[in-house]
This record gives C-alpha cells, structure tokens and sequence, in this order.
C-alpha cells in the first residue's frame, strides 16, 4: 500500500471556513476516488490539521493529488497556511499506521511544502506531532 501523510496549519482562524469547506470536499473526492484504500483526518487544534491515506499505487494517490477538489484548493493553502508538510511512503500492511507513527515517519522521510508566509517552524523544517485523545492514540 503506498501511504500518503500530510501536516497543514492555517495562519488565521479567518481561513478557517473557506478551507473546512474545502477540505470536506476533498475528503469526499479521496473517499471516492480510484485506488483509495483508507483515508483518515485528524484536526488537533482549531488551526492543525493531518491527512493519513493509504492508496493502490503512487499513481492512484497522483491522479487524486491533481484533480478536482483538491487540485482546486492547492493553490490557496499556499498563502493560507504558515506550515505544511507531506510524506509518502510503501507499507507492507494493508492498515494504515497509527498517528505517532505517521508523524514519525513524516519527519524522518518527509518535506515541507512551499508556503508563502512560512512559521519558524516551518523555516526550521520542525513538524510537532499531533496531539491525540482517546481513540486518536490508535
């Protein structure tokens, strides 16, 4: 299964309903699209927000990546958002990793994403981990 994680950060909770608005719909278009295994969403904060998605191919996971909703929202997270970041990987499971170990492997494989108003963190190529309750911890 070719695995897909990703870190993003609103810079202003002003962003906060285009962006929601735009990430349900291309939370529906992952669910639905071609080679999808499993998706899972995580908002850890009301500005954080994780994506953890595991697909047929790298392939599958590309032709989502650069079509319709979340081809269309790309764009825009470059001025809304002060950190993103973004790692893919093979798994050998067919069940996608927990969160603790997304976020490792994000940090040890991953990158940051072109942002136009960059944190430090994000200058610093720092990615925290998410912050997990209850059921998130698996």
């Amino acid at each position: 299964m070719f695995v897909s994680v990703t870190r993003l950060r609103l810079r202003s909770i002003r962003y906060l309903p285009q962006f929601s608005w735009m990430a349900l719909r291309s939370n529906l278009q992952a669910r639905r699209a071609p080679g999808n295994l499993k998706s899972r969403y995580l908002n850890h904060s009301p500005l954080v927000f994780w994506t953890l998605s595991g697909w047929e191919s790298e392939g599958a996971m590309r032709n989502f990546m650069t079509s319709g909703a979340h081809r269309r929202a790309m764009p825009k997270l470059l001025n809304w958002c002060d950190e993103a970041s973004i790692g893919h990987w093979h798994e050998d499971s067919s069940e996608l990793p927990d969160w603790k170990e997304a976020h490792r492997r994000m940090v040890a494989e991953g990158r940051t994403s072109k942002v136009h108003h960059p944190s430090a963190d994000h200058q610093a190529k720092r990615i925290p981990g998410p912050k997990l309750r209850g059921k998130e911890r698996n």
